[in-house]
């Protein structure tokens, strides 16, 4: 059994840590580090954990001698580097939430420490770890594909998800957290290094923030729950994101949960059958995003965190917003192998494309919320074949668990004395950085980013 230390009480943080109630004879959480008491009760309550390793902040993990065999560093992004270099000092092992860092002399810094440790230092690459993207993965290593030419990715960022997290959220400043091609799509970097099998050599980039700047918004009021003219017709009115849910319901119509879909048709077809049982339910959700707003999922606390929080300003008067809403960026591997990423945050429905071509046949696939499908084209013969299909479910498709089981066998093997390479060890997810770096630098500078500048660091 492993023991682990959990720095930052948030999503991430909850989520990694829930492997312990799936697999007690592998995980167990022994200590957690978190500034909001609130957050930091709730963690003490649900994994039991003694008092003597309750900290109010990271610091003071670290002031102890070593007592876990792990940390689990799931902090917001500019609060990663910090606890990560101190963990490594210390001897833990470490899973990084990705981010590494926001900024590329950051995790330089983590790459540099990382060398002199033998210690596990696993960045959570979760993609990977799926069902479908391993199966891609394993398609272009049969050989069927034939050579690989080119690979076209697009994320597509649901409107409400980009509202939230990178409008009223906490990565709607670059200078406060990272670029959104690092934030958001450090996942999709990672993904087109690994299925190239190179390093890139080249590098350039086109986007920027189009649409919620330039929208006329003195006639619209400060919060959505001040009485706004435009409530009715806004897709990002906060009430029904966070109170009615609406972007959840839609979800939930599509799952292959039959309840789940017959209770939220209803809902949406009728919305004041949430008054009685067992469509009620649907008031109490505390999922994410709601999860954000606030931990209690009383509906009037709910309302309360609209009218004083971030969540219930209006997108378009956010001043401190900066990052895009749309980028492209293309990439040139040391292979020869192309590859284009396209990410925007205007979707109807948030998920990922794929199309890979080779010599011999092209691969395509979606990984939405709703369902995951991949499909196999043969040249030759034209024939189609259907190779994956199966509905997403939660935690990254299986990936957010079955991340930490791999992090979990990296340090059992470590303590056997074998040094299995890590996945997504630093050194892995260090390229996927510098590719959105140097895709950040290509946009704003309107220039071609010869990769050798930022791989040196390796």
């Amino acid at each position: 059994m492993i023991t682990a230390i959990v720095i930052g009480a948030g999503d991430r943080g909850r989520i990694y840590s829930d492997y312990q109630f799936k697999h007690p004879d592998k995980l167990k959480i022994v200590g957690i580090a978190e500034i909001n008491q609130l957050k930091r009760n709730k963690f003490v309550s649900k994994y039991n954990l003694d008092d003597k390793y309750v900290f109010s902040s990271w610091e003071m993990v670290f002031e102890l001698d070593k007592f876990a065999d792990a940390v689990f560093i799931t902090t917001p992004d500019n609060l990663h580097l910090k606890p990560a270099l101190m963990a490594i000092e210390k001897g833990y092992h470490v899973l990084l939430e990705k981010p590494m860092a926001p900024r590329f002399e950051q995790v330089v810094q983590i790459v540099k420490a990382y060398r002199d440790t033998e210690t596990v230092v696993q960045v959570c690459h979760e993609l990977r770890f799926t069902n479908f993207y391993r199966k891609i993965y394993d398609t272009i290593q049969t050989g069927i594909l034939g050579e690989i030419i080119n690979i076209s990715m697009q994320e597509n960022v649901s409107y409400y998800h980009y509202a939230h997290s990178f409008i009223r959220g906490n990565w709607n400043n670059r200078e406060n957290s990272a670029p959104m091609i690092l934030a958001k799509c450090s996942h999709d970097m990672d993904l087109l290094y690994w299925f190239a099998s190179s390093p890139p050599s080249r590098i350039s980039s086109f986007g920027g923030l189009k649409y919620f700047k330039k929208y006329n918004s003195e006639q619209l009021a400060d919060r959505c729950t001040d009485g706004c003219i435009e409530e009715d017709m806004c897709l990002y009115y906060a009430p029904r994101l966070y109170e009615e849910i609406i972007p959840i319901l839609h979800i939930l119509n599509k799952s292959d949960n039959i309840t789940d879909r017959i209770v939220s048709g209803m809902v949406l077809k009728k919305p004041a059958i949430k008054r009685i049982p067992p469509f009620n339910k649907v008031n109490e959700y505390n999922g994410w995003p709601v999860s954000i707003l606030t931990e209690d999922s009383n509906m009037s606390v709910r309302r309360e965190a609209l009218k004083s929080g971030p969540y219930g300003r209006c997108v378009y008067k956010v001043e401190e917003h900066d990052v895009v809403d749309h980028q492209v960026v293309s990439i040139e591997f040391v292979n020869n192998i192309t590859a284009t990423l396209t990410m925007h945050g205007h979707s109807s429905e948030e998920g990922r494309y794929i199309r890979i071509d080779g010599t011999r046949g092209t691969i395509e696939g979606t990984f939405k919320t709703s369902r995951i499908f991949l499909q196999f084209t043969d040249s030759l013969s034209n024939k189609k074949e259907i190779i994956f299909d199966e509905y997403l479910g939660g935690g990254h498709g299986g990936g957010d668990h079955r991340i930490v089981d791999d992090f979990i066998s990296n340090i059992e093997s470590r303590k056997k004395g074998d040094n299995t390479k890590v996945l997504t060890d630093v050194k892995q997810s260090f390229v996927s950085h510098a590719m959105a770096f140097a895709a950040d630098e290509a946009r704003l500078n309107g220039k071609i980013i010869d990769m050798r500048e930022y791989l040196e660091y390796r």
